[in-house]
């Protein structure tokens, strides 16, 4: 199945799209060079776009855009881990490319999202909404992909989102200070206004 008809069935039709995801073969090279890498590039690429656009911080957005692709990609496999992790404890399978997909797959909304970081503010927004939805669909792929019993699909994935949350603030840390490290070494933050 192409990429295309991929995210568009994951995010119109996900509870007929789960099944067939859950009994496709996969590795962890073909999940990430055929589908993972593409759509992760979606929201650095606009985001360094909008930068040069509206901000003028090239360096900065150059490594911005990066790091925040690098770590996307990292997040996603750990977040594969912990979710695979945390499945026997709700009856699910302790399963590694089962866990890579659920993610991943889940995230589509989300990276697809990313476009609407060319628009400044407004497309951050747009990317909350979808991620929004993304944990909608982590929900609705428990069952299928996971094999964790629907009676106990609520607790392991409110567990599971838990967990990435804090994840996600750890990684939002480490971009931070990655983002004032650039700014400070363009010479942006020592700079006096005019």
């Amino acid at each position: 199945m192409s990429l295309v008809d991929r995210a568009r069935n994951i995010i119109t039709k996900p509870a007929m799209e789960w099944p067939v995801i859950a009994a496709e073969p996969a590795t962890v090279g073909s999940l990430y060079t055929g589908y993972i890498i593409p759509l992760a590039l979606i929201a650095p690429i606009c985001s360094f776009i909008s930068g040069a656009l509206f901000l003028h911080h090239l360096v900065f957005g150059a490594v911005a855009a990066v790091v925040s692709f690098v770590l996307e990609l990292v997040y996603v496999f750990v977040a594969a881990l912990i979710a695979q992790a945390l499945a026997p404890n709700f009856g699910g399978a302790n399963d590694r490319m089962a866990a890579l997909k659920w993610i991943a797959y889940s995230y589509t909304p989300r990276w697809v999202a990313g476009i609407a970081l060319l628009i400044p503010i407004f497309g951050s927004f747009v990317v909350l909404l979808a991620s929004l939805f993304s944990l909608y669909l982590l929900y609705v792929g428990t069952t299928p992909v996971m094999r964790v019993p629907q009676e106990r699909s609520v607790g392991y994935v409110v567990i599971v989102i838990v967990t990435l949350i804090v994840l996600g603030i750890l990684i939002g840390f480490i971009l931070g200070i990655i983002g004032a490290a650039a700014l400070l070494s363009s010479g942006a933050l020592t700079q006096p206004a005019n």
